[in-house]
């Protein structure tokens, strides 16, 4: 059966076997149920089985067609559990499975940040190997003060350790791409973070051009925003990548704490 990419699913087949492996080794040594998401060809599949059962999502239906013909044997005897249909469709309440489980990806590049966040708000989700876009793993990776440091990289940083692996570059795929892809690692120390504090920062990365006090200062009284920031050392020129992790955790804490004096009636210096 010729099966080729697909532009609409972002599809890029992974045939480099030194970067498989690379992936291979970074999987966590642990016994919590295997996800794959994009399958694709089942390269990567084939080695996965080698050492355990995989649970593997896969949205074309003519690749499914084929991994069922490829794997028939693993289907048969449920070493491979292979469920044809987007993964994002099968997040429900938050939670992809009940079970512990860590995640092993090649993902397209049009979806690839918001099944990443998807995964690392799923308390269920352990780890998280991917393969994606280099300049959004940079996004990911970044330390503050870099340009690149961002809302993924304080909700990332926030919830677990996350690390580079491997650079892949467009010659690594077929057909390949035309950007620089990377594989990085989040291994999950806390559960979740807030929908509230993720609108925080959304709002506080809204325009990363921007002082961190204008883009704030759009939806939080710029009053209470002056007090936190001179509590905490901050400039009102500082810019949203220039502000660690912890700071913008304690921004938003005082925040809460001023927004429920306020309501009580409570007025906090």
């Amino acid at each position: 059966m010729n099966i080729k990419a697909k532009k609409k699913f972002g599809q890029n087949f992974l045939k480099d076997k030194s970067i498989v492996e690379e992936i291979i080794k970074a999987i966590p040594n642990s016994n919590h149920k295997l996800i794959e998401i994009g399958p694709g060809l089942g390269d990567l599949t084939e080695h996965l089985l080698k050492s355990q059962d995989v649970v593997a999502f896969e949205i074309d239906l003519d690749l499914c067609k084929y991994l069922n013909d490829k794997f028939s044997e693993e289907i048969e005897s449920g070493k491979l559990q292979l469920i044809c249909g987007d993964v994002l469709e099968f997040w429900s309440s938050g939670k992809l499975m009940e079970d512990d489980y860590k995640i092993v990806a090649n993902l397209p590049y049009y979806i690839a940040t918001n099944i990443i966040l998807k995964a690392l708000q799923d308390s269920s989700c352990n780890s998280i190997t991917v393969m994606i876009q280099k300049e959004v793993a940079d996004k990911f990776l970044a330390d503050v003060g870099e340009r690149e440091f961002s809302s993924l990289s304080v909700i990332a940083q926030s919830l677990g350790d996350v690390r580079h692996i491997v650079e892949a570059p467009p010659s690594a795929f077929d057909p390949p791409p035309k950007v620089v892809s990377s594989v990085i690692e989040f291994k999950k120390l806390h559960e979740s973070l807030s929908s509230e504090f993720l609108d925080f920062l959304r709002s506080a990365f809204q325009q990363p051009r921007k002082t961190l006090m204008k883009n704030l200062s759009q939806k939080y009284s710029r009053e209470y925003l002056e007090k936190i920031f001179e509590q905490l050392d901050l400039t009102q020129s500082i810019r949203p990548h220039q502000v660690d992790k912890m700071d913008y955790h304690q921004i938003y804490e005082m925040l809460e704490d001023l927004k429920i004096g306020r309501e009580r009636g409570v007025t906090k210096t």
